[in-house]
């Protein structure tokens, strides 16, 4: 399940428990419907609280991520996951955008916001 949010060009996402394409699908949908009216997004992924993913989650974001390259200008991920800092790291090669990753979603915030 997630929780998304949007105002302005941020767009917030909560992964709550199993992230799956119909969680991934909603992500999409917010994301182009932003970047259609207000242009570029700044993306806010919070995984802190996601216990898994489906596989076909994995290979949808590589698509997504591909087609939307320049969707984003700023994606902040919070997470304690190794494995998911150095999927974010690795997803730096896909987009243009600045990808950082973050423990504190304040500092996450204030970089998104700067």
């Amino acid at each position: 399940m997630i929780a998304t949010d949007h105002k302005d060009k941020l767009v917030s996402v909560v992964i709550l428990g199993e992230f799956t394409l119909a969680d991934f699908r909603e992500l999409e949908e917010t994301v182009c419907l932003t970047v259609k009216f207000e242009g570029p997004v700044n993306l806010l992924l919070d995984f802190r609280q996601m216990a898994d993913f489906t596989v076909d989650v994995a290979w949808r974001e590589i698509r997504f991520t591909r087609e939307h390259a320049g969707d984003f200008e700023r994606v902040a991920v919070l997470t304690d996951s190794q494995w998911i800092t150095w999927s974010a790291w690795l997803s730096r090669a896909f987009v243009s955008a600045d990808v950082q990753v973050f423990e504190d979603e304040a500092e996450a915030r204030s970089w998104l916001e700067s």
